[in-house]
């Protein structure tokens, strides 16, 4: 929604990303396209490369599970999509439109009211000396996303009831509630911008198990209220299973597996996504102490070559893995013997 003075919103078919997915049919499906993303940082004369040719498609309503160890890259990827994190290569856009590199500032104007994000530590992304009337409609403020000031606290008092807080506490600070009341006034300041694209960064790691369930209800549920699109970061495989439509396994910087949620754990096929599930605890103790662990170590599982270097391949409907010609073979027949199609 492009702004003509600090007060007024022009009607959105003025919008640019609007705009483009008219001009380009194929972003209705997408939201996100990723094309050959590379994302490194230097340290004085050292650079280090933590995305490399990182392909990826987000569409429009889901809720992506992107799971990998620490340092992986997951959060990296987050970073980048909403321009956190600088993309050293290749090609990010969003509804059509490339929003890395260098844009205009009405792009990326448009861009801080489409995209948000949950952080990971509640504490540390809310401003300790600020109110919490302030830090939730600080976004309504910054965009002039109200008519006047009894909406934009009507607003808020309707957001802060939405995630279970009483409309009272705008008048606290940060540092008066706990973990979880922290993490539902950073869900409200996302959400009350209204976007379609939320990055939620391990949004219940720092959580009590007690409260991380009320946690992913909520975000579920603004997602299936606004069909909203949302890319969960997690490290826990049994959570992200549980939220998200597909799944995306990164290892060192690379996609080495992308399925549908039930399929990734029906038929795991790349060594690393065993690996992860082999870790995933189970509730009876009598199959737990049986079960045995997988150690993952890519150099001495995989032998790559130059002339035959591993590529995302689609190795059944919307199921990807990343292979060479070799292990493409064994996967297929893999595959098979999990009760796939060859």
């Amino acid at each position: 929604m492009a702004l003509n003075n600090k007060n007024k919103i022009l009607a959105p078919e003025n919008d640019v990303f609007e705009i483009s997915r008219k001009e380009h049919p194929e972003c209705e499906k997408n939201i996100v396209e990723m094309r050959d993303v590379r994302v490194a940082f230097k340290i004085g004369s050292i650079e280090r490369v933590i995305i490399n040719h990182l392909d990826l498609d987000i569409r429009r309503g889901e809720i992506l599970g992107l799971v990998g160890e620490s340092g992986s890259g997951k959060t990296t990827i987050g970073r980048a999509l909403i321009r956190i994190n600088k993309v050293s290569g290749g090609e990010i856009t969003y509804n059509g439109v490339r929003i890395s590199g260098k844009i205009n500032k009405k792009v990326e104007r448009l861009l801080k009211t489409k995209m948000q994000m949950i952080f990971q530590d509640p504490g540390d992304s809310l401003n300790d000396r600020a109110n919490i009337d302030y830090i939730v409609s600080e976004g309504l403020r910054a965009f002039h996303l109200y008519k006047d000031e009894q909406d934009r606290l009507a607003k808020v008092t309707q957001m802060m009831q939405r995630v279970g807080l009483r409309p009272e506490y705008l008048t606290r600070y940060p540092h008066e509630f706990s973990g979880g009341q922290r993490q539902r006034i950073g869900i409200a300041r996302c959400m009350i911008m209204n976007p379609e694209l939320v990055i939620a960064d391990e949004p219940i790691s720092a959580l009590d198990v007690s409260i991380r369930a009320q946690v992913l209800n909520l975000i579920r549920e603004f997602q299936q209220e606004r069909k909203m699109t949302v890319v969960f970061i997690a490290h826990d495989l049994s959570v992200v299973r549980y939220i998200s439509d597909r799944i995306a396994v990164i290892y060192a910087g690379h996609i080495v597996e992308i399925a549908p949620a039930n399929r990734l754990f029906e038929a795991p096929l790349h060594p690393y996504t065993k690996s992860l599930l082999s870790a995933v605890p189970i509730p009876d103790p009598k199959v737990e102490r049986k079960k045995k662990i997988l150690v993952y170590n890519a150099a001495e599982t995989h032998h790559y070559v130059k002339s035959d270097a591993p590529k995302l391949v689609e190795i059944e409907p919307d199921h990807f893995v990343r292979c060479n010609t070799p292990e493409l073979e064994a996967y297929k027949e893999e595959l098979v013997r999990l009760g796939g199609k060859k």
